[in-house]
């Protein structure tokens, strides 16, 4: 597998709340706590508003494929949005990853802090594996769960998931351990 790998659930999921709680990096660990539920890409991510994350669901038109995606604003986001709720910009609606000058974080800069926290190989695409691999462990390593992952992610096979998710290599390398 090619990229970034995946990055654990609950060890992304510590660290953004960590972020948030010590007002070390609040909004960036939002974004790592969004990251890691709702599976977006990057950039798609990035243009969430504080106004779409108080909502149960959030629609919206995917930057890179242009279709239109719902997705379901879950318990841990709701508990990290908590912390943001004096913050005129929650308020306010606006957006929600936006560094301490007001602007949106770019993705390379969300890119240097990933790795700062989270060490080399990953990156704001790691969030979204990170995500992925949940829901295929969470379903029991299910084909079920890769027929669902394989239409939020927009892919156009189950393989292609298990691929992007780093599975099959897994698979294999099983093979040379378990002789």
């Amino acid at each position: 597998m090619t990229g970034s790998t995946y990055i654990d659930y609950d060890k992304a999921l510590n660290k953004g709340m960590k972020l948030i709680k010590s007002n070390d990096n609040p909004k960036f660990g939002l974004l790592i706590v969004c990251g890691i539920n709702l599976g977006l890409r990057i950039d798609d991510l990035l243009s969430l508003t504080f106004d779409q994350l108080k909502q149960d669901t959030i629609t919206i038109i995917e930057g890179k494929t242009k279709k239109k995606r719902t997705l379901k604003v879950n318990e841990a986001i709701k508990e990290a949005l908590k912390h943001f709720e004096e913050e005129v910009t929650y308020q306010l609606g606006g957006k929600a990853f936006t560094s301490q000058k007001g602007s949106v974080y770019s993705s390379q800069h969300v890119n240097r802090l990933i790795k700062q926290y989270f060490g080399k190989g990953v990156s704001s695409h790691s969030l979204r594996k990170g995500f992925g691999r949940r829901v295929w462990m969470n379903d029991k390593q299910s084909e079920r769960s890769l027929i669902y992952l394989s239409q939020l992610f927009n892919h156009s096979s189950t393989l292609v998931t298990r691929t992007y998710l780093g599975i099959q290599q897994e698979e294999l390398n099983d093979i040379y351990m378990n002789l």
